[in-house]
């Protein structure tokens, strides 16, 4: 082997290194400081580090699935019933909100939903006032901020978003327009379309890891 490729080599296996150095520490930020930002938690995690060249920052991918598995390691005993419980949520405010065709995305259908998540739910009106005041009229005081979702390189439309807490959770509603059910924002980890699920679809989570919690106390009784 020439000096050169020994030399290349190295540089690629100090890279991948780094990225993945760049993903963990990323996604420890995540999960202890509640950045929800990738791009943020990536900038913060590299600087920490003191690692310098752009290539070694991971793509937003990796960062989730190093998020996964932090929670896997150090948050197996609480981050579950933290997803249940905002999974749970969901399914009552969905229920709550029937009228604009809610669907539940972001960290808490993904699974990595921790102690500071929100739940976060698209929610569908021509009008978006008329959100606005089922909410006031229902006596939920709300918040508002807006927010833009790419559905390409160029169309990054601005959308009304709606915060408000209950039961001690975090709700975020980002309001858009009925014909938008037809196609879902690209999502920021990997630029395909944002999963998006119903009600039925929340509460069918919620069946399947009841049974698995099920299963997996009963497999402990019986060692």
């Amino acid at each position: 082997m020439s000096r050169g490729e020994h030399h290349r080599i190295h540089a690629h296996d100090r890279l991948q290194r780094n990225r993945q150095r760049i993903a963990q520490e990323a996604a420890r930020l995540m999960s202890e400081h509640g950045i929800r930002d990738f791009h943020h938690a990536k900038l913060k995690a590299a600087e920490r580090l003191g690692i310098l060249e752009t290539q070694a920052l991971p793509r937003n991918l990796e960062i989730e699935q190093a998020l996964r598995e932090h929670q896997r390691l150090f948050l197996a005993d609480s981050q579950p019933q933290l997803l249940r419980q905002r999974r749970e949520a969901a399914v009552d405010a969905m229920r709550f909100l029937a009228a604009f065709e809610p669907r539940l995305v972001g960290a808490v259908l993904e699974g990595t939903a921790d102690a500071h998540s929100a739940v976060c739910l698209h929610v569908y009106s021509d009008d978006p006032e008329a959100v606005v005041l089922y909410l006031r009229e229902n006596g939920v005081p709300i918040e508002t901020q807006v927010r833009r979702l790419r559905y390409g390189r160029d169309e990054q439309p601005e959308y009304p978003v709606l915060l408000f807490a209950a039961d001690k959770l975090p709700f975020d509603l980002t309001v858009l327009p009925r014909d938008a059910l037809r196609q879902a924002p690209l999502d920021r980890t990997d630029d395909r379309p944002m999963r998006r699920a119903s009600m039925a679809q929340v509460q069918s989570l919620l069946d399947e890891d009841a049974d698995e919690g099920f299963e997996q106390r009963l497999s402990a009784t019986l060692r």
